[in-house]
């Protein structure tokens, strides 16, 4: 029987808890680009990712999307609508093969009631994508186009092996998926990553975008905030 105890939320409950509760959820196997949720379905249950990534989008009537974020195993998303019992608010859609738990939401809520660790766990990934939308709300509002991407760019990347004083990007973000990301269209994004490399603060290599002058960067980022002052 599949079991929700690989799963960090559940980490610190009994083993009989999670017996229990492992009896009560289902799972399913999604394909690459298969779509996951769609906005304003009327379903309620939480999924969390066992295997896999998905990427979140907010769409609006007009086609226009922006990607809200990307999760991978052990996360997991929908809870905001167990918890207020309202429609999605966003679309989830698999990036590659995955599998999930979905748990009816009538026992979601049960275990935030019942199970006190569970229920903080719950709470601080809450808080930290509080936090992670209000600093994205602010880049919006206050930032110009291309000191949002400097900070996508940054956000995005992780050291580089064998290369203390850069990090990269792997495999390297699409242009488009960077504009969906700040706000913006591609064509803007395609200049700006132009500029960045001609400047010598970013380059591509096979498989990675690197960014190689971050002194730099967080400079250009830091001057950014400071012109919305």
């Amino acid at each position: 029987m599949d079991s929700i105890s690989k799963i960090p939320v559940f980490r610190n409950m009994s083993e009989e808890s999670v017996a229990a509760y492992s009896k009560r959820c289902s799972w399913r196997s999604y394909d690459e680009n298969e779509l996951v949720i769609d906005y304003e379905d009327d379903t309620c249950d939480v999924r969390f990712i066992t295997s896999g990534k998905v990427r979140i989008i907010l769409r609006i009537a007009t086609g226009k999307e922006v990607i809200l974020t990307e999760m991978g195993d052990g996360d997991f998303f929908g809870e905001i609508a167990a918890i207020d019992n309202d429609g999605r608010s966003a679309n989830v859609t698999a990036l590659s093969r995955s599998q999930m738990c979905i748990m009816p939401q009538a026992v979601f809520m049960e275990l935030l009631d019942e199970e006190p660790e569970f229920n903080r766990a719950v709470m601080r990934t809450l808080a930290e994508r509080v936090r992670h939308l209000n600093l994205r709300l602010a880049e919006h509002c206050f930032l110009q186009t291309k000191h949002r991407l400097y900070s996508e760019l940054l956000r995005q990347s992780r050291p580089r092996l064998g290369h203390e004083d850069q990090r990269s990007i792997s495999p390297p973000p699409t242009q488009k998926d960077l504009a969906s990301r700040i706000g913006t269209r591609r064509e803007v994004v395609s200049r700006e990553i132009a500029n960045l490399k001609r400047s010598g603060v970013v380059d591509k290599t096979t498989g990675a975008l690197i960014l190689c002058d971050l002194p730099r960067l967080n400079a250009m980022i830091s001057a950014g905030w400071a012109e919305a002052e």
